[in-house]
């Protein structure tokens, strides 16, 4: 790889593997802060619905990794890159990221300190980023158990969720409209868990009787969580949900077992079965190919 063409682009570079030896998985971003590696598909006459299986990178948040190799291939695909998304939900830290925007008429951070008066919990002391248009972004440790979604202003205008297949954007990066940095006192803060009284706002509403839980032939909250992440899938996001889930499910030493689960969800929420067979097995091909390397 030749040089950087710009000092943001070592400096996203160095503030991403960072991040990665932390255990937190990361992606390059471009200025517009979309992920900046291009897909591999973009040529191709037909939308595809891929998620890395094709083997190739250029699959957004999919392709987030802690692997410092992989880090630096990424960023090595697009010398174009001046910051890094890091996602959320992902073991070890299941971070949830709420994002506080201050613009026009609307303070996100007053409104989530009255939410947080109102529904009675202590905005937790925890690593904030500070965003170019003077908002701020409070990283919280969510539970290995439950499945935070993502949301644009459902708990109050200007409160945004960044939860399991979103991402943030790192502290360190250089977008459009400025560098995002760590918030002043917050530079050695530790992460800290979410108060239950906002997990409750955070977490997905119950789902309905014809999306009950199968029963699962393995214990263990990691497995009810992704479980449950399949069945509280909406319409338009059934087979996203269930590959991402398939694919921390081959993560784990009861793979075979809890990727049966999660065919058994899938069809549950409407998904015929020989797709979500063919969704698990793409999964388990992407991180065997993972794993390979």
């Amino acid at each position: 790889m030749n040089e950087p063409h710009h000092p943001a682009h070592a400096a996203a570079l160095a503030h991403a593997l960072r991040a990665a030896d932390r255990g937190l998985a990361v992606i390059p971003l471009s200025r517009t802060k979309l992920p900046a590696v291009r897909s591999p598909h973009r040529a191709e006459p037909r939308r595809i619905r891929c998620h890395g299986e094709c083997g190739q990178i250029g699959h957004g948040i999919h392709d987030a990794t802690t692997d410092p190799t992989a880090v630096r291939a990424l960023f090595a695909a697009a010398p174009w890159a001046t910051g890094y998304g890091i996602a959320c939900g992902r073991t070890p830290h299941h971070l949830i990221g709420i994002d506080l925007d201050v613009k026009n008429d609307v303070d996100g951070i007053a409104n989530f300190e009255a939410l947080a008066v109102d529904r009675g919990f202590a905005v937790p002391a925890s690593i904030t980023v500070a965003t170019p248009s003077g908002g701020r972004h409070l990283w919280l440790r969510g539970p290995a158990d439950r499945t935070v979604p993502n949301s644009v202003g459902r708990l109050a205008p200007g409160i945004d969720v960044r939860g399991t297949g979103g991402y943030l954007v790192g502290p360190g990066s250089t977008t459009n409209r400025g560098t995002y940095t760590l918030a002043p006192g917050t530079e050695h803060q530790a992460l800290a868990a979410v108060p239950d009284a906002l997990l409750q706002l955070l977490a997905p509403p119950a789902v309905a009787s014809h999306r009950s839980m199968p029963a699962l032939p393995i214990a263990g909250r990691q497995a009810v969580a992704l479980v449950q992440f399949v069945l509280d899938a909406p319409d338009g996001q059934r087979n996203d949900r269930l590959y991402w889930a398939a694919c921390r499910a081959h993560e784990t030493t009861d793979a075979p077992a809890l990727a049966a689960a999660l065919i058994e969800a899938a069809v549950r929420i409407g998904l015929p079965e020989p797709e979500a067979r063919a969704t698990v097995t793409s999964a388990a091909r992407r991180i065997s190919a993972r794993g390979a390397r």
